[in-house]
């Protein structure tokens, strides 16, 4: 058995994928600059993938800063494939870290975030931690429409009924895991995050836990375009696992559903809860959770019947012993 209390601080790559990150990347870097995790054990890898922002600029302004606070950060570019799990394999040839650990642009990890990812893996027969993913707490009605309905709380993937699996936004991988299984599906999309899992759990004797504590915040979709968006890729992600894996596919949205959706609101949900958000005992969230529900449904139904696995979806890239 393995002695958790024994001080576990391996080289460790931190990776991630930016596409126009302007808005996000100060807030992220400012977030990775105070982990609490030792620096001389650490590199900080971002790889641009085709951004038409400040997003470069932006990147290379930090690396002149945090040298002399000395912090590693390293810029690479992926121009070749427009996919964030393309951009990740660039990372991951890159790295020279024992432990990878993936976050986004939209993210804002915890001070101990590192710190608490890695500490799992003095397990050596761990090859995979999944962190938890938070909101980061906006004053949008959509942004606290997705907080009250934990989207992206890793807990409920970890209990997938096909096979647990951890999200990108908070995940860390064991590097050695990639010289078995090969690396992310680089044509992929979405549905990459289950698929590297899965590979890793299947073909391996590497196992899967959670660390609770270690924590990143996600910011969420404000605007009801950007939500439909996102819930039509989680259905697409449903369908390419579905042809992948065999993974069942939800149920389909129908008219009948609507109907049904509709005059449940209307006839039981709306006025329950406009009696409670008069006398202050519910709010906004309440009286829209349902219809937004409904639009949710229907987006992710519209996401996996449009859905068309992408050509080269079967390639996998293999991580060499030299680096690029």
């Amino acid at each position: 058995m393995f002695n958790s209390t024994v001080s576990y601080q391996p080289t460790t790559s931190v990776i991630i994928p930016v596409y126009n990150g302007e808005k996000d990347l100060p807030a992220l870097l400012q977030c990775l600059g105070e982990q609490t995790y030792p620096r001389t054990e650490v590199e900080y890898i971002f790889i641009d993938n085709n951004s038409t922002d400040r997003t470069a600029e932006i990147l290379q302004e930090t690396v002149t800063q945090w040298q002399t606070r000395g912090l590693k950060l390293i810029t690479a570019t992926e121009n070749n494939i427009q996919s964030s799990y393309a951009a990740r394999n660039r990372g991951i040839k890159m790295a020279i870290g024992e432990i990878l650990a993936f976050t986004d642009a939209d993210c804002r990890p915890t001070p101990d975030w590192l710190t608490q990812l890695v500490k799992p893996f003095i397990d050596p027969r761990i090859g995979i931690v999944a962190g938890e993913i938070a909101a980061l707490t906006g004053g949008n009605w959509l942004e606290q429409y997705a907080e009250r309905n934990h989207f992206m709380c890793q807990q409920f993937l970890l209990a997938h009924p096909f096979s647990p699996y951890g999200q990108t936004a908070n995940l860390g991988i064991r590097k050695e895991t990639f010289r078995a299984v090969g690396l992310f599906r680089p044509y992929l999309t979405t549905g990459g995050d289950a698929d590297i899992c899965w590979r890793i759990l299947r073909e391996t004797h590497w196992q899967l836990t959670y660390a609770p504590r270690a924590i990143v915040h996600h910011r969420h979709r404000s605007t009801l375009k950007e939500l439909k968006s996102q819930l039509r890729r989680y259905g697409r992600s449903n369908r390419y696992l579905h042809q992948l894996y065999g993974v069942e596919l939800m149920k389909e949205f129908t008219a009948k559903d609507l109907i049904t959706g509709l005059g449940r609101w209307l006839l039981k949900d709306l006025p329950k809860n406009s009696v409670k958000f008069l006398i202050g005992k519910g709010d906004l969230i309440d009286l829209i959770n349902t219809p937004v529900n409904l639009i949710g449904f229907q987006s992710r139904s519209e996401g996996q019947k449009t859905a068309i696995l992408p050509d080269r979806a079967d390639f996998i890239d293999r991580l060499s012993e030299e680096k690029p």
